[in-house]
């Protein structure tokens, strides 16, 4: 019940990220069902050695050892690369957003959360995204990295429980909840404080005379120079003949495969 009424509050709450973060603990919750114990924590906020903190969307914590699940509620195409520093997700109106690629910020996560623990746990990165999704290009290679949509998480879960040995006895996967459970009770300063560091760093200037854009225009830009059809990057060509030799115009990096095309002196692209 403690998990409906999460939904619902994030739901009418117009909190789409902890609407997200509710819908797929309930799918995770699903493991229950069928035999698989384990201890679900939501919400960490893990103390970091400058004093700041590192937060854990959901926590699996079982005898196979610790999910890191990192939730992402979005719709529309994502594209991305497990070793790009940003993603991008392109909706139906062409528009383009960009965000932190989730595979780097979990595995940040577990760095901090393992530093917490104080001891070498097997875990696993679970990145989870909407259904209403599409993952239209996405590469990426690492162990224990698992990449899915929400209604794929059960299966995810069962794949890894049913090819994997007991690693955690019941009574250490109980003594690790134990401890980090009061990492989820954390109060509104030290989440406002949180928020603000995120901001803080997306927002550096790198000369002090010299202020840079805000994090909502940098993106913009950088976002803009993704090609709308692949999700590649645009770098700027020179035309070697024909009508238009000599001028400049943004290709695609994924040429020949891909042969967008955009004019730099008019809106237009082919």
């Amino acid at each position: 019940m403690g998990i409906l009424r999460d939904i619902f509050g994030a739901y009418f709450s117009g909190d789409t990220g902890g609407f997200g973060e509710s819908l797929t603990a309930l799918e995770l919750k699903y493991t229950e069902l069928f035999g698989r114990k384990g201890v679900m924590l939501r919400n960490l906020y893990l103390p970091k050695e400058n004093g700041e903190t590192s937060e854990i969307d959901l926590l699996y914590i079982t005898q196979k050892g610790i999910f890191v699940i990192e939730s992402k509620n979005y719709s529309g195409w994502i594209f991305g690369n497990g070793s790009d520093q940003y993603w991008t997700q392109m909706l139906p109106n062409k528009q383009r957003n960009r965000f932190y690629n989730p595979i780097r910020q979990n595995r940040t996560h577990i760095k901090w959360l393992l530093d917490y623990l104080g001891e070498d746990i097997k875990t696993y990165s679970m990145i989870v995204f909407s259904e209403r999704c599409e993952l239209k290009k996405v590469d990426f290679e690492g162990k224990d990295i698992w990449l899915c949509k929400r209604d794929e998480l059960f299966g995810s879960v069962r794949y890894v429980w049913n090819h994997t040995e007991n690693c955690i006895s019941d009574e250490k996967v109980q003594e690790i909840a134990a401890k980090l459970e009061p990492l989820t009770h954390t109060d509104d300063a030290v989440k406002q404080m949180h928020i603000d560091d995120i901001n803080r760093k997306y927002d550096k200037t790198p000369d002090a005379e010299e202020p840079s854009p805000s994090a909502a225009e940098t993106a913009e830009q950088e976002a803009d120079m993704v090609c709308p059809r692949c999700g590649a990057a645009l770098i700027l060509r020179t035309a070697k003949k024909g009508a238009n030799a000599g001028n400049q115009f943004y290709g695609c990096t994924a040429f020949p495969k891909c042969r967008y095309i955009r004019n730099i002196n008019k809106n237009t692209s082919k």
